[in-house]
């Protein structure tokens, strides 16, 4: 007769298996991670590596700027403007979650009429009564604009599943891969062809595409349509839609998320980020990574964990340099497109745009199709952020005018768009990547526990991409730390989630 030992001793294991706990409950956490930037990315990055790791980790965040990064606001005439991101689509489920938990506001918007100028006409000019703007739309370009609102509304379906994705824990250790997670293989096409190949090859006229899609492309991002059509579908869903923004500013939620997320802010410029191995105290070693900065203090270091890089790794934006390292971090440098933004309070000069009449002239916003005379990709009427309650219309007196450029505006330039004005005031960034293609994104993990969040601004640069990068890079790190690897780059996550609905 057999012996029921061995039964009885696989009955035993399974059960102390069923009860052994993960991997998650028998390592502890970490003790300290830096962030280094103090963005939108950096901020959020901070609230959601809270939530995942509790409330006794250590969080540092470094920034050598001011919180809010490339959210900034400047002072025209005594009241504040937006100098920086400005625009939140309705859609942006994360940012709408930090102003409801931050009890920050959203004041109502009042747009204005806009108009498309080439150079030397205008092509298109909104008016006040919606139909006889539809009945226009319809008369210039057929049905490619509700075509279009289609198209884009498809394009947002399938990237709202990051939200579903990220509410279950699941993470990317790329960002085309998390891409491929959403739309499949036509989202890593869209990053491999131009948008203007991209609308082509959908059936949109080339007309359409001149004067319609190319001017969002460069009030958005500076450049026209060849840059990559994932980031120029992003730039088409704000066409039609009730963007919005923070009163009192949008570098509020950065400042609102720093102080929810308890982080130590360290005001200093980094250096340098250097693996080392250290003795533990119960024996044996471990691997840190240490942080060098130049603090307003001198010089310092200090040693963490986990590094979360938060800033573009560009030498005009930031020199941090990689130490010890085998086999070394490769360089990831890449080329940032500079927009200028200028503040101009005056009167506008109607008849530069072809008007006769400057008592005809309603506009609020003109945005420009490609034309090599054109010194301006756009300029609108702006509000400022402590009142957005004063409605966008072209005003009869002087009015606070935002003005975008790929250069700084001689006074030549600006007598030609002003035909008076009291003051100007100019804000250069280095706003977005220079979008070329095929482009592949910069790595997200760079080691074993450094996480660089600006790589998914190389498919798009915008707040909520930011955002949504910085949850990702929480979630990776968490699950990276406790060795859920079954949470990171799973595939078919929709059709997996609609099961075990």
């Amino acid at each position: 007769m057999r012996s029921r030992l061995p039964a009885a001793l696989l009955l035993l294991l399974a059960c102390l298996w069923r009860g052994a706990p993960r991997a998650s409950e028998l390592r502890q956490p970490p003790g300290r991670i830096a962030i280094i930037g103090a963005g939108i990315g950096g901020t959020s990055a901070a609230y959601f590596l809270r939530q995942k790791f509790g409330k006794d980790l250590q969080i540092d965040v470094f920034e050598k700027g001011t919180v809010g990064g490339r959210l900034a606001t400047i002072n025209v005439e005594g009241k504040d403007y937006e100098a920086g991101g400005s625009i939140i689509h309705p859609l942006n489920l994360h940012m709408k979650h930090f102003v409801k938990e931050l009890g920050l506001s959203v004041p109502e918007n009042h747009g204005g009429l806009m108009g498309i100028y080439n150079g030397d006409e205008f092509v298109f000019e909104e008016s006040s009564w919606y139909i006889i703007n539809i009945l226009k739309l319809l008369w210039h370009y057929g049905l490619n604009p509700l075509r279009m609102n289609m198209w884009v509304e498809d394009i947002l379906d399938k990237f709202m599943r990051i939200y579903r994705y990220q509410s279950h824990d699941y993470a990317f250790s790329s960002t085309e891969g998390l891409l491929h997670a959403l739309g499949g293989n036509d989202f890593i096409q869209m990053l491999n062809q131009t948008i203007d190949e991209t609308m082509q090859k959908a059936g949109f006229s080339q007309k359409f595409i001149n004067e319609v899609v190319t001017p969002a492309m460069r009030i958005n991002y500076g450049q026209g349509t060849n840059i990559n059509g994932f980031v120029g579908a992003v730039s088409l869903a704000g066409v039609n839609s009730e963007l919005w923004s923070v009163k009192g500013g949008n570098k509020l939620v950065c400042t609102g998320l720093l102080y929810a997320s308890k982080a130590q802010f360290i005001s200093g410029t980094v250096i340098s980020v250097e693996e080392r191995t250290r003795p533990k105290r119960t024996g044996g070693t471990v691997k840190l990574y240490e942080v060098s900065y130049n603090a307003t203090s001198g010089p310092a270091t200090a040693m963490y964990d986990i590094v979360l890089i938060a800033t573009p790794l560009n030498r005009k934006m930031s020199s941090i340099t990689f130490q010890n390292f085998n086999p070394a971090i490769p360089e990831v440098s890449n080329h940032y497109h500079q927009t200028v933004a200028t503040f101009v309070h005056g009167c506008i000069n109607a008849s530069f745009f072809g008007y006769k009449d400057p008592s005809h002239f309603h506009l609020s916003g003109i945005f420009t199709t490609e034309n090599t005379k054109l010194f301006i990709n756009s300029l609108s009427v702006v509000s400022p952020v402590q009142n957005g309650q004063e409605e966008l219309k072209q005003p009869i007196g002087p009015a606070i005018w935002k003005v975008f450029s790929k250069e700084s505006l001689t006074k030549e330039q600006i007598s030609l768009l002003f035909s008076s004005y009291d003051s100007v005031k100019e804000k250069k960034w280095l706003a977005y990547p220079h979008y070329t293609v095929p482009k592949k994104s910069p790595p997200l993990i760079l080691h074993d526990r450094i996480y660089y969040l600006n790589s998914i601004e190389w498919a798009a640069s915008a707040m909520e991409m930011s955002a949504i990068a910085a949850k990702n890079a929480a979630l990776l790190s968490y699950h990276h730390w406790n060795g859920n690897m079954d949470m990171i780059d799973q595939e078919d996550l929709n059709e997996k989630l609609k099961t075990e609905l």
